[in-house]
């Protein structure tokens, strides 16, 4: 099984009408179902209206804190996303990061509400690090390559070899590998998975494009093919 989560972040882009039209592509679009599983990680705002209008769609949140129901007032609640419909949320990407504690005890609550942890790293150091709260992925996303267009598999290739190591070598992760930042056509994707990736974490290079049914299409096909 390969891995494709589209983080749309805040884009006015892929907010609304075509946050919705993005929605309702992935979900009845059987072609890429077949392929990978996708997932779309979306603002907290829009996530109980996709879950309620597409029940089935796998729904991630971008952000989490760490605090308990009841009196914590304006903070995104792990028990409040889950009953809102998200199966999983992204950890500490480099827009929103964490320190350490804060993400073990993130993906611990994850993991006793059944959700997906998506816990992302700047380098292989942190990836080894991270691996020892054992979330379900690990993303490698050097931050000043997110974004770019330069995509990792092509300017840092050995970052996502040794990510790959690292978890290899780990006595407890079980995590899977994803590799972000930069990707923005087949060819960084397959070569992603070649490097030892087993799915890929995108944002820019799907929402902001004029052609993102192609280019979900695309990445998707990528995935599956790479060996």
């Amino acid at each position: 099984m390969r891995y494709f989560i589209i983080n749309t972040k805040n884009y006015l882009e892929a907010s609304g009408k075509r946050l919705d039209q993005i929605a309702s592509y992935l979900r009845k679009s059987k072609d890429l179902g077949k392929t990978c599983r996708i997932y779309l990680a979306v603002p907290a705002f829009d996530l109980r209206y996709l879950h309620t209008k597409y029940p089935k769609l796998n729904l991630l949140t971008q952000h989490l804190d760490v605090a308990k129901v009841g009196s914590s007032t304006g903070a995104l609640v792990p028990e409040l996303a889950r009953a809102s419909g998200a199966s999983g949320s992204i950890v500490n990407h480099s827009e929103h990061r964490l320190d350490e504690s804060s993400i073990i005890e993130t993906v611990d609550k994850l993991r006793d509400l059944d959700m997906l942890s998506v816990v992302c790293a700047r380098n292989e150091a942190e990836v080894s690090l991270f691996s020892k709260c054992n979330p379900d992925f690990i993303a490698i996303e050097p931050p000043e390559l997110i974004g770019t267009g330069n995509a990792v598999s092509k300017v840092s290739p050995e970052i996502i070899s040794r990510s790959r190591s690292a978890l290899d070598g780990s006595m407890i992760a079980k995590s899977k590998l994803l590799c972000g930042a930069g990707i923005v056509d087949g060819n960084d994707a397959r070569r992603a998975i070649e490097l030892g990736a087993e799915g890929i974490l995108v944002a820019s290079g799907v929402v902001l494009s004029m052609k993102w049914k192609e280019k979900i299409g695309e990445l998707s096909r990528a995935l599956n093919d790479a060996k």
